[in-house]
């Protein structure tokens, strides 16, 4: 072996010791990060699962407030439409067991008082008066 061979062989050696001290490093370097994050993650699951837990709780309590709004809401639309129609159903009774009466009663009276009026007028023994009669039209222009 001559003096080049030898110098490259010790370089090959040199630069394959530095390539896996660099491996070495990054191995450890690696494992370490990996501690980390595994810590990081522990630490995150301990906190987010509570709070994942309270808003599995909040959506479960907001659906069940829904329904129960939702069933609120169609009771009082069942309760209006009943109202109205019993109301419908007290207008008609009102409208035919007293306003129809009422009208009748009063134009019951209204006859009664026109004969009253018209007996007042007569007087025995004389005729009854006539309205003048008008000897032109009042719409006649001429």
């Amino acid at each position: 072996m001559n003096g080049w061979s030898v110098a490259f062989l010790g370089l090959i050696a040199a630069a394959t010791l530095v390539m896996a001290v660099i491996q070495v490093g990054a191995i450890l370097f690696a494992a370490r990060l990996a501690r980390r994050l595994e810590r990081l993650v522990t630490v995150i699951e301990r906190d987010v699962k509570p709070v994942l837990e309270n808003v599995t709780a909040v959506s479960a309590s907001a659906a069940r407030t829904a329904s129960l709004a939702a069933a609120q809401a169609e009771r009082a639309d069942r309760l209006f439409a009943e109202l109205s129609q019993r109301v419908d159903e007290t207008a008609a009774v009102i409208q035919t067991a007293i306003v129809t009466p009422a009208r009748e009663v009063r134009a019951v009276l209204a006859a009664i008082g026109a004969a009253i009026a018209a007996l007042r007028e007569i007087k025995p023994g004389s005729r009854p008066r006539r309205a003048p009669l008008d000897e032109e039209d009042p719409l006649f222009i001429g």
